[in-house]
C-alpha cells in the first residue's frame, strides 16, 4: 500500500518535498493556509500534484501516514497539536530529503553567520571541483535537490525551524556557529528551547563525523558541556589559540585539522570585518574535513564575493556609503555589522520585532551611530534603547523616506546602513524585498 504524505505549506521546502514524494511514489497531497504563489503552483500543476489552498482540511489531513511540515509553521499551531494526538508521525522537508541521499551533508546553523559561511564552503568545495549543491534557507530545497539531481555533496544552511522536526538526520559534518538570542517569540521567550532546536543537529554524529563549532559564543560552550556528542570537536575562537581546531590574531588565520595546518594572512580574506573572520574559519574546518589542499581553501577565501543583502555595498552618493544588511533580522547581527563600520553610521533600523534586547549593542550604537532612522509600524522600543545613546532619532513607514531622513542627517565620509535587527513583515513581504527596495530608492538618487 502506498504511503499518502501530506505536506503542510506550498512554498520552496514544501515544494521539493511535494516532488520527492511523487518521484518515490508516494500518495502526495499539499495543503496551503494562505494562496499559493504562482511560481510554486504551477510546479504543482505539471507535477499532477493534488493540492487546496486558501484552507487545511483537516479530515483528510488526518488520514497522513506521514506529514512534513513547512519550518514555517510552530508546534503551537491546534492543527499541528491534533495531528500529533492522533499519533501521525510529522517531520521537516531536510528529515525527509536525507533518507532519499547517502551523499555527504555539511549542514550548518547558527544564529548569525549561516548563509555566509554556506556560501563560502560550497565556494571551495566547487572551487575543488567537486559536485557540491547548496540547498535549505539558502538556494534550492533540499528535497527539490534530491528530487531532480542528487549531488555528490551537499552544503546546507539550516535554521532551528527546520531542526526541531529532525530525528535521523545525519549530516557528516555539523556547524553550529554561535547561540544568541533570536526568535524567542517561537520558544516561550526562553533562550533554552532555541538552543536545544539548534542542538539538533549534532543530535545523530557519530566518530567519523565533525563537530564544528564557535567557541567564543559563552551559550553555545556553555550548553555543549550539557550535550554528549561523538565525533570529532573542532572549535574555531578568534580569543585563544587552538591546537586543533581555527583560530586568528591581528595578522594571520590557522586552520589545524587532521594534522595538517593552512595559514592565510587577514588581509587576503575578500571579506572584511570580525564576523567574516568567524565564518571563514569554519568554512576552512569544513574544507579540511573533507581533504580539501591548502591552496584550494586559500585561494576560495580570497576571491569569495559576498551575498546579497548582507553588508553588501548598495552605492555611492555624493560621498556617503550605502550599505543593504538587511537579513541583518537580529540584535546580533546588527552587532556585527556596526563592529564592522569604520566612519560614522546613520541606522535605518526597525521592523518587527522578536522579541530584541538591544542592551547588547547599545555601547556600539553610542560609539558608531550619529543617527537613527525608524523603518516600521512600531518603533517605541528603539526609541526606549536608544534615546539616550543618539540624539537624533526619526521615524518613518517608507523606504523612500528613510532614506530622505538618512541623507539628511549623513554627510559626505559617512555610511547608511540598512540593518534592521527585526523582521521586515510590517512593510515587506520578506528581507529580500526589503534590501531590494534599498537599493532601488539608492539607485535613483542623484550622483
Amino acid at each position: 500500500m502506498q504511503p499518502f504524505i501530506v505536506i503542510l505549506g506550498a512554498a520552496e521546502s514544501g515544494i521539493g518535498a511535494a516532488l520527492l514524494a511523487i518521484k518515490q511514489g508516494a500518495d502526495v497531497f499539499v495543503s496551503e493556509k494562505g494562496e499559493i504563489k504562482d511560481k510554486y503552483k504551477q510546479v504543482l500543476i505539471e507535477n499532477n500534484v493534488p493540492y487546496e489552498e486558501n484552507n487545511h482540511s483537516e479530515e483528510k489531513i488526518l488520514k497522513a501516514t506521514e506529514v512534513i511540515k513547512s519550518p514555517g509553521i510552530s508546534a503551537k499551531v491546534p492543527l499541528i497539536q491534533t495531528i500529533k494526538s492522533k499519533g501521525i508521525p510529522i517531520i521537516s522537508e531536510i528529515e525527509y530529503g536525507a533518507r532519499y541521499t547517502n551523499s555527504p551533508i555539511i549542514a550548518i546553523t547558527g544564529t548569525n553567520g549561516k548563509s555566509t559561511t554556506t556560501s563560502i564552503t560550497h565556494h571551495i568545495l566547487t572551487k575543488a571541483g567537486l559536485d557540491a549543491a547548496m540547498v535549505g534557507n539558502i538556494g534550492y530545497s533540499f528535497a527539490r535537490q534530491v528530487a531532480e539531481r542528487d549531488a555528490a555533496y551537499y552544503v546546507m544552511e539550516i535554521s532551528s525551524f527546520q531542526l526541531e522536526d529532525c530525528y535521523d538526520f545525519h549530516p557528516h559534518i555539523a556547524m553550529l556557529l554561535n547561540i544568541t538570542e533570536n526568535h524567542l517569540d517561537r520558544y516561550n521567550y526562553k533562550i533554552e528551547g532555541y538552543a536545544a532546536a539548534k542542538f539538533r543537529i549534532a543530535q545523530t554524529l557519530a566518530q567519523k563525523d565533525y563537530f564544528i563549532y564557535g567557541a567564543d559564543s559563552f551559550y553555545l560552550t556553555y550548553m555543549l558541556s550539557q550535550h554528549n556528542i561523538s565525533a570529532k570537536k573542532l572549535p574555531f575562537s578568534l580569543e585563544r589559540k587552538i591546537l586543533e581546531g581555527a583560530y586568528a590574531n591581528n595578522e594571520k588565520l590557522f586552520i589545524n585539522n587532521n594534522q595538517n595546518t593552512t595559514t592565510m594572512n587577514l588581509n587576503q580574506l575578500s571579506l572584511r570585518g570580525k564576523h567574516n573572520v568567524y565564518n571563514s574559519m569554519a568554512a576552512g574546518l569544513a574544507a579540511t574535513s573533507i581533504g580539501l589542499k591548502e591552496g584550494v581553501i586559500r585561494e576560495s577565501m580570497s576571491d569569495f564575493h559576498s551575498l546579497e543583502h548582507r553588508l553588501e555595498e548598495a552605492g555611492y552618493k555624493k560621498g556617503i556609503v550605502y550599505i543593504n544588511d538587511s537579513k541583518a533580522t537580529n540584535v546580533n547581527s546588527v552587532w556585527y555589522a556596526l563592529e564592522s563600520m569604520e566612519q560614522p553610521v546613520v541606522w535605518i533600523a526597525g521592523g518587527v520585532d522578536k522579541g530584541n534586547d538591544y542592551s547588547k549593542i547599545t555601547d556600539l550604537v553610542r560609539e558608531k551611530v550619529k543617527a537613527i532612522v525608524c523603518l516600521g509600524k512600531d518603533n517605541r522600543k528603539i526609541h526606549e534603547a536608544f534615546s539616550k545613546s543618539v540624539d537624533l532619532i526619526v521615524n518613518t513607514e517608507s523606504m523612500e523616506d528613510a532614506i530622505a531622513a538618512a541623507q539628511h542627517f549623513a554627510n559626505e565620509g559617512d555610511a547608511v546602513l540598512l540593518s534592521p535587527a527585526c523582521a521586515s513583515f510590517d512593510l515587506f513581504e520578506n528581507y529580500e524585498e526589503r534590501g531590494q527596495k534599498f537599493k532601488q530608492v539608492v539607485n535613483s538618487l542623484p550622483e
